[in-house]
């Protein structure tokens, strides 16, 4: 029924929970992974007026993300290896990290997406907000929870 999880990772604990749960869940459907980074666009605050500036500001941002990226998505590379599970890697650097959550799983076929959640509560979520939340309200794939 499920062949291809989308499963986004950020780098926190909470991630390798994701890692772990989902290489489990695929081994037991005989479902591949894609994992996926989304990063966050540089702030337009941090620009500058100077065009070299800015443009050595953005470089090293992204930079920067790129290697975040790549280390992440070879950890969860080297335990769905070591699993015996098919694993993809895909990252983006965006502006809305929902949109192209949603976006990213369906341009790769993945017929469920498999979050973790912080379970910060209804203040956590007022100050920090919930992309696990907005995800389920608005993806049209199903969406799986782990805690």
């Amino acid at each position: 029924m499920y062949k291809n999880l989308f499963v986004p990772v950020d780098g926190s604990e909470l991630s390798h929970r994701a890692m772990d749960g989902s290489i489990a869940l695929a081994r037991q459907l005989g479902a591949a992974i894609t994992g996926f980074v989304v990063e966050p666009d540089l702030p337009l605050s941090v620009m500058s007026n100077d065009a070299q500036t800015s443009a050595e500001r953005i470089q090293r941002h992204e930079s920067k993300n790129e290697a975040h990226a790549k280390t992440l998505l070879d950890q969860f590379a080297q335990r769905a290896q070591a699993a015996g599970v098919s694993f993809t890697a895909s990252h983006v650097t965006a502006y809305s990290v929902d949109q192209a959550i949603m976006d990213e799983a369906e341009k790769a076929g993945c017929d469920m997406i498999v979050m973790v959640t912080h379970g910060r509560g209804p203040l956590g979520e007022f100050l920090f907000g919930s992309h696990t939340k907005t995800i389920i309200a608005r993806s049209k794939l199903p969406v799986l929870v782990l805690h």
